[in-house]
């Protein structure tokens, strides 16, 4: 037991030294979430947010360069176009085209969209109508707002909890909007950001096997579940205050999880070394 919580401090110190280096609004380029900020107003905030986690697969400067081209020509109020998406505005995004994503796809997530505002004004709304705060956790209200959202024809961009994917966008969307701190925006009241989960990735993945809060090596819901534990031993009440500054280490610190040069100055390498877990 004492072990347990001398570890646990040690790994929180780390974590916080992390914090009060990366969680800054400077660094949030190049990741997606920079086009949160790109708008004033709630309800474009909300769109751009929901689009630009939506599409937060692949390399990050395609990411940009396809979310730039997307929001783009929307103008200057996302929301304002959805509400008023109409057949011509198709034509727009017919050519598109995002890895695994076809124009058709994008017009699609449009016309969902558009569907949300009208029917329930904005998609925090719509989310909350399946939130209850006697849930452990965010699971079932995320699984009742994507089948909500009925994304026929665009599943990949919708993934469903009750699959045992990570959601890792979905769950990344959800942070940005239930978390306020200088980095994650906080558009959404009605959320107890202590049942977020948090929204894995290979970074994620990697580090906090390091850290221990695992020891899988394929990650799923129930991998990401496990990870949310760990970090809630930490810091109960807002287990994913870290998950942006510790994924700086894998995407500015070039951590692969493996030896290399970087290593010296990396914030973990005594933890690394020593593997300390609880």
């Amino acid at each position: 037991m004492k072990n347990d919580i001398k570890n646990r401090k040690t790994i929180k110190n780390v974590l916080d030294g992390l914090y009060r280096k990366y969680n800054h609004k400077r660094f949030i380029p190049p990741d997606p979430l920079q086009f949160v900020y790109r708008y004033e107003k709630k309800a474009d905030m909300e769109i751009a947010g929901f689009l630009a986690a939506m599409f937060a697969y692949g390399a990050v400067e395609q990411i940009g360069k396809f979310l730039t081209n997307l929001l783009g020509k929307m103008g200057k109020s996302p929301a304002r176009f959805i509400r008023n998406f109409s057949a011509k505005d198709k034509r727009l995004f017919k050519s598109m085209k995002y890895r695994f994503n076809t124009g058709e796809d994008i017009i699609r997530l449009l016309e969902i969209l558009k569907k949300v505002l009208v029917r329930y004004g904005s998609i925090e709304k719509l989310f909350l109508k399946g939130y209850s705060k006697s849930d452990e956790n965010i699971i079932p209200a995320a699984e009742k707002f994507v089948r909500a959202l009925d994304g026929k024809g665009v599943k990949f961009l919708l993934s469903e909890p009750a699959k045992g994917g990570t959601c890792k966008r979905l769950f990344l969307f959800l942070r940005w909007m239930v978390r306020k701190d200088d980095v994650d925006a906080g558009l959404w009241k009605g959320v107890d950001k202590s049942k977020l989960i948090v929204p894995v990735d290979v970074h994620i993945g990697r580090l906090s096997r390091i850290l221990g809060l695992h020891n899988k090596k394929t990650m799923n819901l129930k991998a990401a579940a496990e990870i949310t534990a760990g970090f809630a031993k930490i810091c109960p009440q807002d287990p994913l205050k870290y998950d942006f500054a510790l994924s700086r280490i894998g995407i500015l610190e070039n951590c692969t999880g493996k030896k290399n040069r970087y290593c010296p100055e990396c914030e973990l390498r005594e933890l690394c070394r020593k593997k300390l877990y609880f």
